[in-house]
C-alpha cells in the first residue's frame, strides 16, 4: 500500500524521539495506580471499614462526581474506584501529545514536508503517529495488568484494557483536530477541551447515580471506562465501545488526512490582528499566550469551586478512618481535618499550577525552536525585553491562577476568603521557583528544557503520591511546595517564603544571564 509507505521508519524514529517523554509518562501513570493497592490496604484494612466506605460513598454525591462510584469493596475494586478516572485521563493526555506531535507539529515547523520529499506514503505520518501512541498505551496496559494481577487476573486486565482504551480514543480525536486545525497548539488546547468535557459528563452523571447508570456518564469515554466495572463483575462489552469508537475516528482521521494539502486545515486560520495592534515584545507574548492563560484560568476557578464543596463530605469521610486523616494530616497539618483537608487542596492546586508555569516559560522554547523568535529578535528587541514578556505571563499569569482558585475554594465553601485566598497566595514561592528551574534548564541550552517537565512531574508525584506512600521526609524535602506554611488553619512562618522567593529570583537571574550569553538555535 504506497499511501503507508515508510510507515514503520517513521515508527521507530518516533519512539526513537520520545524514548525519554514516553517512559516518564507511563512510569508515573503505572506507578500512580501500583501504589495504591497499599495505600488503600493501611487506610481501609477491615471488611467494615471498607462497607462503610460503600456506604458513604453511596450516599456522597459531591465525592462521587470527583472519583466516581465504588462497585466492590476489595483492594482491587477500589483501586479503580480511587485512581481510574485519573489514570485514563492521564493517558488521553499523554497520547493527545504524542499524536499532535508526530502530525500538526511536524508539519507546521516544516519537517513534514522535506520527509515526504522522500519515499513516504500520504497516511504514514497519521499512521506511525496512531502506533507510537498504542505502542505507549499498551506498554501501560501491560504493566497496570501485571501489577495489579494479585488482586486478579482478570478485574487487571480489564483495567489495563479500559484505561489504554482511554488513551487510543483521545489519540484518535486528536488525530481528527490536528487535521481540522492549522495550528499544534490549538490543536492540543481543543483535544483537551473535549477531554475537559469528558470529565465534565462523568462528574454530573455521577453525581446523580451511584451505580454509572446516568446516560451522562455513558456520554464520556471516562463513564465507559469506570463501567467496565474491574474486580467487580467485568462488563467485557463495554471495551467494544472503545475499540468501536477508535476504529470509527482513526478511520475518519485518515480520509480527512488523504483530502487535505500538507500543512493544511479544514478550518482556516483566522487573520493576525491588524499593524500596530502589537507594539511590543510584551504585547506579542500576551496574544500568543492568552488562550492558555484564560484555560488554566477558568480550569483552576472550577476546581476550586469543586474541591470547596466537597470539604464538608471529605471531612465527614476520613474523620472517622485514622489512616485516611494522618494522610490529609501529612498534605495539610494538624489544625483540624478540615482545615487539613483545604490546605491539602490548595497545595494540590499549586501543584497544578507549577505545570501552567513550566509550560509558559518553555513557550520561549517553542518560539526559538520554530524559528518565530528569530524575526522579533532582528527588530530592535534585546533577548531580556523579548524573555521578559513571557516571563511576565508566566510569573503574573501564575498568580491569577492562586487568585481564582483561592475565589473558587471560597464560592464553594462558603466561607470567608480571606484564609482561603491567603493559602492559595502562599503557594507562589514554590511555584515560581519550579518556573526558575524550567528558565535555567532552557536558558543553558534548548536540548535540556523538556527537562523542566521532568521536574514538574516529579514534584506533582513527591506532593500527590509521597504523603499516601508515607515516603520518607527527605524524600519530600526535596519538593518545594513540602517546605510552605500548611494554610489555612497553621502559623504563617516567613522564614521559608522568602527563601524560596530568595531561590526563584536567584534561578530567575541566572537564566536571564545565560539566556544573553549563549547562542540561539539556528
Amino acid at each position: 500500500m504506497t499511501a503507508l509507505a515508510g510507515t514503520g521508519t517513521l515508527l521507530r524514529f518516533s519512539l526513537r524521539r520520545d524514548r525519554a517523554l514516553l517512559p516518564a509518562w507511563i512510569g508515573v501513570n503505572a506507578l500512580m495506580v501500583l501504589s495504591m493497592p497499599t495505600s488503600l490496604d493501611s487506610l481501609y484494612s477491615t471488611e467494615s471499614q471498607r462497607a462503610g466506605l460503600l456506604r458513604q460513598m453511596s450516599t456522597n454525591s459531591s465525592l462521587r462526581a470527583l472519583v466516581g462510584p465504588v462497585f466492590g469493596d476489595s483492594l482491587g475494586a477500589l483501586t479503580a474506584w480511587r485512581v481510574g478516572v485519573y489514570a485514563g485521563a492521564l493517558a488521553a493526555v499523554m497520547s493527545l501529545l504524542v499524536v499532535v506531535r508526530h502530525t500538526r507539529d511536524e508539519e507546521e515547523t516544516g519537517r513534514q514536508e522535506l520527509l515526504s520529499s522522500g519515499a513516504l506514503g500520504r497516511r504514514a505520518p497519521l499512521a506511525a503517529a496512531l502506533l507510537t501512541a498504542a505502542t505507549a498505551n499498551a506498554l501501560l496496559a501491560l504493566l497496570i495488568t501485571a501489577g495489579l494481577s494479585a488482586q486478579g487476573a482478570s478485574g487487571a486486565l480489564a483495567f489495563g484494557l479500559g484505561v489504554a482504551g482511554v488513551g487510543l480514543l483521545f489519540a484518535t480525536t486528536a488525530a481528527i483536530v490536528a487535521q481540522l486545525t492549522e495550528s499544534a497548539r490549538l490543536a492540543r488546547g481543543l483535544t483537551a477541551a473535549v477531554l475537559g468535557a469528558a470529565f465534565v459528563l462523568r462528574a454530573a452523571g455521577d453525581s446523580v447515580s451511584d451505580d454509572g447508570s446516568s446516560a451522562l456518564t455513558w456520554l464520556s469515554p471516562l463513564g465507559w471506562l469506570e463501567n467496565v466495572r474491574p474486580f467487580a463483575g467485568e462488563r467485557w462489552w463495554v471495551l467494544g465501545l472503545f475499540a468501536m469508537a477508535v476504529f470509527a475516528q482513526g478511520t475518519l482521521a485518515h480520509v480527512l488526512t488523504a483530502r487535505r494539502d500538507l500543512g493544511m486545515s479544514f478550518l482556516p486560520a483566522r487573520p493576525g490582528p491588524a499593524t500596530g495592534r502589537l507594539g511590543t515584545a510584551g504585547a506579542l507574548a500576551w496574544r500568543l499566550q492568552r488562550g492558555s492563560v484564560f484555560g488554566w484560568s477558568a480550569g483552576l476557578f472550577l476546581a476550586g469551586v469543586v474541591y470547596g464543596g466537597l470539604t464538608d463530605g471529605a471531612a465527614d469521610l476520613v474523620r472517622d478512618n485514622a489512616g485516611a486523616r494522618r494522610i490529609f494530616e501529612r498534605m495539610g497539618g494538624h489544625s483540624g481535618i478540615t482545615d487539613a483537608f483545604l490546605a491539602s487542596m490548595t497545595g494540590m492546586l499549586g501543584l497544578v499550577a507549577a505545570l501552567y508555569i513550566v509550560a509558559s516559560v518553555l513557550r520561549l522554547h517553542g518560539e526559538e525552536t520554530s524559528g518565530r523568535a528569530e524575526p522579533v529578535l532582528a527588530c530592535a528587541v534585546g533577548r531580556l525585553r523579548w524573555a521578559a514578556g513571557h516571563l511576565t505571563i508566566a510569573f503574573g499569569g501564575s498568580a491569577l491562577l492562586m487568585l481564582l482558585a483561592g475565589a473558587g475554594l471560597t464560592l464553594g465553601h462558603g466561607e470567608q476568603p480571606g484564609p482561603l485566598l491567603a493559602a492559595c497566595l502562599v503557594q507562589l514561592p514554590a511555584i515560581w521557583l519550579t518556573g526558575a528551574v524550567a528558565l535555567l534548564l532552557y536558558a543553558l541550552t534548548p536540548r535540556l528544557a523538556p527537562a523542566a517537565w521532568g521536574v514538574a512531574v516529579a514534584i506533582l508525584l513527591l506532593g500527590w503520591v509521597g504523603p499516601a506512600l508515607n515516603a520518607p521526609r527527605p524524600l519530600l524535602d526535596l519538593s518545594p511546595f513540602t517546605h510552605l506554611p500548611k494554610l489555612p488553619g497553621g502559623q504563617l512562618e516567613w522564614a521559608p517564603v522568602l527563601t524560596l522567593l530568595g531561590l526563584a529570583a536567584l534561578l530567575t537571574g541566572a537564566g536571564l544571564a545565560g539566556l544573553r550569553r549563549r547562542d540561539m538555535t539556528s
